[in-house]
């Protein structure tokens, strides 16, 4: 029975995590600076812990790629 509603599940779950995904990408703050998009390195680079509410989306980030390239090959095989 899973296997004949998979064709059908699948493409519907593989739209609404990229949407996720694509959500998480753009709440991250920025961190390059003007010398950076140009392909220069800025003299002041910061490195810093990432916390709260930005650690969380940094790990939902990963997880969310990690369920749509699952959900990717489940769709080939299926």
């Amino acid at each position: 029975m899973l296997r004949s509603l998979l064709p059908h599940i699948l493409p519907t779950a593989q739209i609404v995590v990229a949407i996720l995904i694509v959500t998480a990408v753009l709440l991250q703050p920025s961190t390059a600076g003007i010398g950076g998009s140009f392909g220069g390195s800025d003299s002041m680079q910061n490195f810093r812990t990432k916390r709260g509410f930005e650690k969380f989306l940094f790990i939902a980030t990963i997880v969310l790629g990690i369920v749509f390239a699952t959900l990717c090959v489940l769709a080939i095989v299926f």
